[in-house]
């Protein structure tokens, strides 16, 4: 975009959207957070208040909770897009995921919305050991998942949201669907070798059965709906399917992406996997 237009990052404090917002604000650029306790407010649960929430706003980053593969999102998305529209938003840029139905129906709807758009299909985060899900575990030197051997090119946060802030702002990247992935496949257990090596502590990884690790999540407390999700994850989306590198961050920045090794290493030079230090999750 020529002028420097608001942008709403929906979901600006979570592991992407805080990034993005960071970054564009660096950058010059205005920024909205879209948020329940943003100003104004956005709730996914509460569409009334969208159109306050999308007034003045030149492009808006969309990440959707927990998942764009739960039940509802779909419509959600398109109730988001006809109403900005209705509003004027100019851009539109979509996080979404690799091998997920459902999420690519969300973005057949950002694409038939008649406004500028980007796609930002992400593979699994390399954040969830360090701000996401198996934080933890990771702290607690046992990770325990039903991931078997099926590899992952986990991708880099700031890589995302360095996709995500040159779509937003610069031109170009209209129409175009980056799928973005770290430069390597690795399983999760040489994941969890690879923190362990960086941080120097020992940290085991153990496989358990979908059936075991559903029964951690119930016992946790976990909503039935989070534990459907994640049972989709490790089931259908842990197939297979995403076993291969994609190339969307070179298309979208022209370097290569961050290798899982360099996120390990600047994570542990952060100190969030020091036990001593506190960390506020996203």
């Amino acid at each position: 975009m020529n002028t420097k237009n608001a942008i709403l990052v929906i979901g600006g404090n979570g592991k992407t959207g805080r990034r993005v917002a960071t970054n564009l604000t660096k950058s010059g650029w205005p920024v909205r957070i879209g948020s329940r306790t943003g100003n104004p407010v956005f709730d996914w649960h509460d569409a009334a208040g969208w159109p306050n929430a999308l007034s003045g706003i030149g492009a808006v980053y969309i990440t959707y909770q927990p998942d764009l593969a739960v039940p509802g999102a779909v419509k959600q998305i398109q109730q988001l897009a006809e109403t900005a529209k209705k509003q004027g938003v100019q851009r539109l840029v979509l996080l979404s995921g690799r091998g997920e139905p459902e999420a690519q129906e969300c973005e057949q709807v950002i694409i038939r919305s008649g406004i500028d758009y980007s796609i930002v299909r992400a593979s699994w985060f390399c954040q969830n050991f360090s701000e996401g899900n198996f934080y933890e575990a990771v702290m607690a030197g046992h990770v325990a998942l039903p991931a078997g051997d099926t590899r992952e090119p986990f991708v880099d946060a700031d890589d995302i949201a360095a996709v995500a802030v040159a779509a937003l702002t610069e031109d170009g990247h209209n129409g175009k669907i980056y799928e973005v992935t770290g430069p390597r496949l690795l399983s999760f257990k040489q994941a969890v070798e690879e923190i362990a090596h960086a941080t120097g502590r020992e940290i085991q990884y153990q496989e358990v059965s979908m059936q075991e690790y559903a029964g951690e999540m119930e016992q946790y407390g976990l909503p039935p709906e989070i534990i459907s999700l994640v049972r989709y994850l490790f089931t259908e989306v842990m197939d297979g399917r995403n076993e291969y590198i994609a190339h969307g961050v070179e298309q979208a920045l022209g370097r290569k992406p961050i290798d899982f090794a360099a996120y390990a290493k600047k994570t542990t030079d952060s100190g969030i996997w020091n036990r001593q230090t506190v960390i506020q999750q996203p």
